[in-house]
């Protein structure tokens, strides 16, 4: 069985207590189960499954700590994988290894997933989410899970939404930005967290001192914006440097990330953070453990550092210990924690700098969850790898993949 979460995301989350940390299978170096691997799909659903049209994603693609969800033809948004808390919005409970349509919504602009929920970006700037809530991080005002969408409370113009592990951010049309859920390491940024009784907030709060945002980014317990000058905030935990600034402080309302100030994109993985820079090259800071900063070590930097041997970067991605990267040339480059090949280079090994995911050659997007990883294609068409043990690569099967297959497609 899988050992569940830092990245430890424990099954029994529902019995964890709101101070409590999630644990992920990527953090326990030892007493991890050895996964049974396959380089190629066996026969049936898999790598060489054909993908119809109606198959194929149109447009974003989100990775939780063992769901995955993207938008399918006609906007409609499909997950896949882990259902223990309804995370794939399906009405069930029940795991599914390849894709169904969550329950009752219509076309969506954008998805996103945290460890155990996950939520919808619509054109009217309304957002949904549901899963697990019992931090109010579907933010409905209550704290009950839902198998499928609730609104999420007082949320008109949102442009962009993020989950994070136990908590969620909006971006809104003017800059603003609002959280809600879980607020223990002050995640939520409005200037409380663990000084208050219940240390949650089930309906969204505005982000103290942000007005000119332009992008959010949600990590397991710390949260990050772009703003419009190029330059990245941070809040919430810090013990690891995820924050950037320099301490391990716990940063209650935003603090300045040292010595970015062309960024144009960021990513949050559990304690480490990335910034995508105007020239095409990548830094990120925090955590370390497994390699998941780039630079050739395993030592925690509290500012950031380049990632070695990267300059053509165009987009970015943070997993649970790991990260990967969309290049100019429309290959993938990861690096960081590899137990279960969420690398995608046909190992085992860590890795302490870039390497090649293999069999990658035309990918348009990408996402890092807990353990495994996904692209999806020019031609619509995604691949995943890495851990597979509820399904979450969508390929029809429960076998974990030391390098891409395909998306079996969704079953309605």
């Amino acid at each position: 069985m899988r050992i569940i979460l830092a990245l430890i995301v424990v099954s029994m989350l529902v019995g964890c207590g709101e101070g409590d940390e999630i644990p992920h299978n990527g953090s326990a170096a030892s007493g991890r189960t050895i996964p049974t691997v396959n380089q190629q799909p066996t026969a049936g659903p898999g790598n060489n499954q054909n993908i119809t049209t109606s198959n194929k994603a149109i447009g974003t693609i989100a990775t939780g700590d063992i769901h995955t969800c993207a938008l399918f033809a006609g906007s409609m948004v499909n997950c896949w994988g882990g259902n223990a808390r309804g995370q794939l919005g399906d009405r069930t409970n029940i795991d599914r290894d390849t894709p169904v349509t969550v329950f009752g919504i219509g076309p969506a602009t954008a998805v996103t997933a945290g460890i155990y929920h996950a939520c919808a970006l619509f054109s009217n700037g309304v957002v949904q989410c549901w899963g697990y809530n019992g931090n109010g991080q579907l933010g409905s005002g209550k704290t009950i899970n839902r198998t499928t969408p609730v609104r999420v409370s007082g949320v008109t113009t949102a442009t962009a939404v993020a989950a994070g592990g136990l908590h969620t951010c909006a971006l809104l049309s003017g800059g603003l930005v609002q959280c809600w859920g879980y607020n223990g390491r002050g995640q939520l940024g409005d200037g409380t967290g663990p000084v208050t009784v219940s240390n949650l907030s089930t309906i969204p709060v505005t982000v103290s001192g942000i007005t000119t945002a332009t992008a959010v980014a949600a990590g397991l317990s710390h949260t990050c914006v772009l703003l419009s000058g190029g330059t990245i905030q941070c809040w919430g935990d810090n013990s690891n440097g995820q924050l950037g600034d320099g301490t391990t402080t716990l940063g209650l309302t935003p603090v300045t990330v040292s010595g970015i100030t062309n960024a144009i994109a960021i990513a949050a993985g559990f304690y480490h953070t990335c910034g995508l820079l105007s020239d095409n090259t990548v830094q990120c800071w925090g955590r370390n453990s497994t390699g998941q900063i780039g630079d050739g070590t395993t030592t925690q930097r509290l500012t950031p550092v380049q990632v070695s041997g990267m300059t053509t970067a165009t987009s970015i991605a943070a997993g649970a210990l790991h990260t990967c990267v969309l290049l100019s040339s429309g290959t993938v480059q990861c690096w960081g924690d590899n137990f279960y090949s969420q690398v995608g280079d046909g190992t085992q090994i860590n890795r302490l700098t870039p390497v090649a995911v293999l069999g990658i050659e035309t990918a348009m997007a990408i996402a890092a969850g807990g353990s495994h990883t996904c692209t999806q294609h020019a031609d619509g068409t995604i691949q995943c790898w890495g851990d597979n043990d509820h399904g979450q690569l969508g390929d029809g099967t429960t076998t974990h993949r030391v390098t891409a297959v395909k998306l079996f497609g969704p079953r309605g």
